[in-house]
């Protein structure tokens, strides 16, 4: 293991943050219990102030194949792992198509696109060395209770590549922003959609300093340029202070801030 250093104002997607020494993994060593794993960033507000951090190395970045079943590193992008299941025809990771980050993170939150999600096709984690069946492990819709740091995972391979699916789910992206972003900002509450809720309190497309609900999509929190934790988290508890007294519905984070 190695200490490096991160500026997260340009590596995490939403654009905020700053250089903080993180701790590097590397295959064989023991996993540190008191830091926080950050994978791609691609869901996270890093505070002026975050706990000691650690991240996989390249290490961890791996796809390995016995003729049953899929072995994939914690670090993998998953673009890459679309790119192998649709060259070797394997089917059930169509969902993964423009879903940005890498396997452990779309592990740590059981993401997906409508009723595909990771779940579904797993068979095991790999959880501090030790691998776990999917079925003991809590699960359900935007979150898994991994219980430990999830270095890999395993897959059967079932045949079959559905190309029109993966362009029928990468399709139900295009109404999102392209400006930086850490993603949906909330959960969509049973029955209902975040993005709905914000709208309909009046906070779509509204600015704090350099921050905004996003005027193409409510439920994401975007970055307008030199936007701050501090303008970030102001409409992020304005969303859920507003939602909760129009709607009484308590929204809830699925951006991790650290």
């Amino acid at each position: 293991m190695y200490l490096k250093t991160i500026d997260f104002s340009k590596y995490s997607s939403i654009k905020i943050g700053q250089p903080v020494e993180v701790l590097m993994i590397e295959r064989g060593d023991s996993i540190p219990a008191d830091r926080f794993l950050v994978g791609g960033a691609n869901n996270l507000l890093v505070t002026p102030t975050p706990p000691p951090l650690m991240m996989l190395s390249k290490d961890f970045s791996y796809i390995e194949s016995d003729g049953a079943t899929l072995t994939i590193g914690a670090a993998t992008p998953t673009g890459r792992i679309v790119s192998y299941a649709r060259k070797h025809d394997i089917g059930g990771f169509e969902f993964l198509a423009k879903l940005p980050g890498t396997l452990g993170g779309v592990l740590a939150m059981n993401a997906g696109v409508k009723a595909y999600e990771v779940f579904n096709i797993l068979d095991s984690i790999e959880i501090d060395g030790e691998w776990r069946e999917k079925g003991s492990i809590e699960h359900g819709y935007r979150f898994a209770r991994l219980g430990g740091c999830a270095t890999a995972a395993k897959f059967p391979i079932v045949k079959g590549f559905d190309k029109a699916l993966q362009g029928e789910l990468a399709k139900l992206r295009s109404n999102q922003p392209s400006d930086p972003s850490a993603g949906s900002a909330f959960k969509n509450p049973p029955g209902d959609a975040a993005g709905r809720l914000i709208d309909a309190v009046g906070l779509k497309g509204m600015e704090h300093g350099g921050m905004a609900w996003s005027s193409k999509h409510a439920n994401f929190l975007v970055n307008l340029g030199g936007g701050t934790y501090e303008d970030a988290k102001y409409l992020i508890d304005l969303a859920r202070e507003k939602v909760k007294a129009e709607f009484g519905i308590e929204l809830e984070l699925e951006v991790q801030i650290v």
